[in-house]
């Protein structure tokens, strides 16, 4: 007899040319097929999505009528594995971090960040820096010389960016049959970040990976971040951006 794996997990599963394929979620405000991104075809052959064609509401009055303590508690927006600690504390006890400069575009030090784990590309809060005009953006990280930069305000240049490139190794299509050979291009529907809306862009495969060319410039596209491809409400696949 097949087994199968269920999980909690909002999304949906499908076949297409008899592969199956991962599907956003009927609550597309609780889709979280981009974190099953990386997912391959064996898995998805023996894995279930009960949740994938349900809202919210509804899992919760299911859970209410079964007497689950689950059923009236508040949404978890954090990393579930490392419950309700903070995680730069979490960080804290396995990537020790090392102090160093915050430096803005005029190559003025305006601030001390506590180790360039904890900050990410267009990032706002934490900073400690007041006194501006207008907030302070991550714009740059420099592992070398240990050091963020920053720019001032939302619209700073620096903050966007067209494109982005996808090296070979790090490709991956949930669906092989939607694969594209070098020389190749299609459109897709992406995104960068999870619950950031869908942004269409055009694929190109070449011999040196994948590059993203986004029909709109994107705020802070972050090396080491997955971006990930729709085809409708299909995940077709994705991949660790490199810059």
């Amino acid at each position: 007899r097949d087994s199968y794996i269920a999980t909690g997990h909002y999304c949906d599963a499908g076949e297409e040319d008899g592969f199956p394929v991962l599907l956003k979620a009927a609550d597309e405000n609780k889709d979280q097929t981009y974190f099953l991104n990386q997912v391959s075809t064996d898995q998805l052959r023996r894995v279930m999505f009960p949740l994938g064609r349900m809202l919210k509401p509804e899992v919760r009055r299911i859970a209410e009528q079964n007497g689950l303590v689950t059923a009236k508690k508040k949404d978890s927006t954090g990393i579930c594995f490392i419950g309700e600690r903070k995680f730069r504390a979490f960080l804290s006890e396995y990537l020790p971090g090392q102090k160093g400069r915050i430096v803005d575009t005029h190559g003025k030090t305006v601030g001390e960040h506590f180790g360039l784990m904890y900050y990410t590309l267009g990032q706002r809060k934490g900073l400690g820096i007041g006194g501006r005009r207008e907030s302070l953006f991550i714009l740059a990280t420099d592992t070398a010389q240990n050091v963020i930069y920053v720019g001032e305000g939302d619209a700073h240049p620096g903050l966007w960016r067209p494109a982005l490139h996808i090296a070979p190794g790090e490709i991956h299509w949930v669906n092989p049959a939607r694969a594209l050979s070098p020389g190749q291009s299609a459109r897709f529907s992406v995104r960068i970040r999870y619950r950031q809306p869908l942004q269409d862009a055009t694929l190109f495969m070449r011999d040196q990976g994948a590059y993203i060319l986004f029909d709109q410039p994107q705020r802070g596209i972050t090396p080491g971040q997955f971006a990930a491809w729709y085809d409708g409400d299909e995940l077709v696949g994705s991949g660790v951006i490199s810059e």
